[in-house]
């Protein structure tokens, strides 16, 4: 009996997911342990892997949305008869079944390497490279690790074939979809206001220099960013009112504080969590914010790594923003947003000094608290950025 490949569960939230791309392709053997295909959820996207060696057969499409436990395909093992058209399964975990799916087009041969370099690309990707007349070497991959996914080749093939004011269209789904869901319940069940508070940086500017000086051996870099991710992880706790969430006519404060951090990728924004980022050394958390913005980049966050936060911090200051309205990430009950360094002037007696100023804007959801406890929050926030030596010593 062959092996079957299922739609693998990955959080105990998540109740669809697609085949974003088959690694394998379509009758390719593969070695146990070997990427199989990409999973995409509303939270992160996953390199599934073969369970065991054998011969692989498709049974949906690249893009096919089904429910955790669906089949997608079978491994035949060496010796085993493989048929043309794999049989249909019985419907997984969820409600969708796989029973009438559509087979995936055979992969296209591999093409030719430039220069001696292999492109990394997609079956489905080479194949509709090879339609469309479409040079991969012209082509930015936006997959893991820079790989030519087909929505890749489907827009360059736009772009070259597309007159000068038409307009390449793909279709909304994955994180893009997730992402636009999220913002707009959030806009539209939540009582969001903005607040925008000034940030004296100095002190903050200094300290930031001899601690990357001082951690440097380590490979420790912190930014601005870290030091108000510590800010806030060490107010939260203070402010039980703004470490909450409310979902089902329920407000719920938590003890710890889960940090979330906003993180920029071509395909939309993820927020991975710092875990009890209140009991965490400012090092700590430089090291933490880097390792998860990294993964997040390569495509390697796993749930956890973006589930439990109980608030969320994002900055826009590195492209020149001073201040903004972030959204809420539900159900959480706040979200900071960070605005870029900037210089301004401070008076000493009656002589002008230069000075560093960030504009700090907290989202917070006025169904959970009102103005003065928030305003109360981000006071608390901004009194050690002024002061950030508290930073390190506080608990």
């Amino acid at each position: 009996m062959p092996t079957e490949i299922p739609l693998v569960k990955a959080g105990m939230t998540m109740d669809e997911g697609t085949v974003e791309e088959w690694y394998a392709a379509d009758g390719a053997r593969v070695a146990a342990g070997a990427p199989l295909y990409r999973l995409e959820t509303e939270k992160v996207n996953l390199d599934v892997e073969a369970e065991c060696a054998g011969v692989v057969k498709h049974l949906v499409a690249e893009g096919t949305t089904l429910a955790p436990g669906d089949i997608v395909g079978y491994i035949y093992a060496d010796g085993e008869a493989v048929p043309d058209t794999p049989p249909a399964p019985k419907g997984g975990d969820g409600d969708t079944a796989a029973a009438t799916p559509t087979p995936a087009p055979p992969s296209a041969p591999a093409t030719p390497p430039i220069a001696g370099r292999r492109i990394a690309a997609s079956p489905v990707a080479r194949k509709l490279a090879a339609e469309r007349g479409i040079d991969l070497a012209s082509v930015a991959g936006t997959g893991p690790r820079g790989r030519i996914t087909k929505d890749d080749v489907t827009r360059a093939a736009a772009q070259t074939e597309a007159p000068a004011e038409a307009f390449a269209s793909f279709p909304l789904r994955g994180m893009r979809k997730t992402i636009a869901t999220r913002m707009h319940a959030s806009l539209r069940d939540a009582a969001q206001l903005t607040m925008h508070m000034q940030t004296a940086m100095d002190e903050a500017v200094k300290l930031r220099r001899d601690l990357r000086a001082e951690w440097e051996t380590e490979g420790i870099r912190p930014t601005y960013t870290d030091l108000v991710i510590a800010a806030v992880a060490k107010a939260l706790p203070e402010h039980p009112a703004m470490n909450a969430a409310l979902a089902d006519g329920i407000i719920k404060r938590f003890a710890a504080a889960h940090v979330g951090i906003a993180v920029a990728l071509p395909e939309g924004l993820i927020v991975p969590v710092i875990k009890d980022a209140h009991a965490k050394h400012l090092k700590a958390i430089a090291a933490e914010s880097a390792t998860l913005a990294a993964r997040a980049r390569e495509g390697a966050l796993t749930v956890d790594d973006v589930e439990g936060g109980t608030f969320t911090v994002t900055s826009l200051g590195m492209y020149d923003v001073d201040g903004f309205t972030p959204i809420l990430n539900p159900p959480q009950a706040g979200i900071l947003g960070v605005g870029r360094l900037r210089d301004a002037v401070r008076w000493e007696a009656d002589t002008p000094r230069r000075a560093h100023r960030m504009t700090l804007s907290l989202t917070w959801d006025h169904r959970v608290l009102d103005g003065a406890p928030a305003a109360a929050f981000l006071a608390a926030v901004r009194d050690r950025l002024e002061a950030p030596f508290r930073l390190l010593v506080e608990p």
